[in-house]
């Protein structure tokens, strides 16, 4: 019989040049993860997308690299997702990174 336990998704959207201290902040956000014993962390490259500007962003050769998002998504239960969330805002606000950050409830299976 599957266990599920009520959890939370926390997703950052960030363009894959963010950086900060030379380091690309998607990495920045999964080290710190770990470093505080999320349940876990995966990163996404999205190959065609748009944002607040509009502006097409895409994986087609033609266009300049470095403009795609890249999605970190990271799952753990919600106070853990809380105490999470004031890290996120300290490395967004010191990268000076525009960003998108949204939650949702999920179950997470457990054994």
């Amino acid at each position: 019989m599957m266990n599920f336990i009520e959890s939370e998704l926390l997703r950052v959207f960030v363009g894959e040049q963010e950086k900060l201290h030379h380091r690309p902040l998607y990495e920045l956000l999964v080290s710190e993860a770990l470093e505080r014993g999320m349940a876990g962390a995966t990163v996404f490259r999205g190959l065609l997308s748009f944002g607040l500007h509009h502006k097409v962003h895409t994986s087609k050769i033609f266009e300049l690299a470095g403009e795609l998002p890249m999605v970190i998504e990271i799952v753990d239960i919600t106070e853990k997702i809380e105490e999470f969330l004031p890290v996120v805002e300290t490395l967004l606000r010191e990268s000076g990174a525009q960003a998108l950050v949204t939650r949702e409830a999920v179950r997470q299976w457990t054994t």
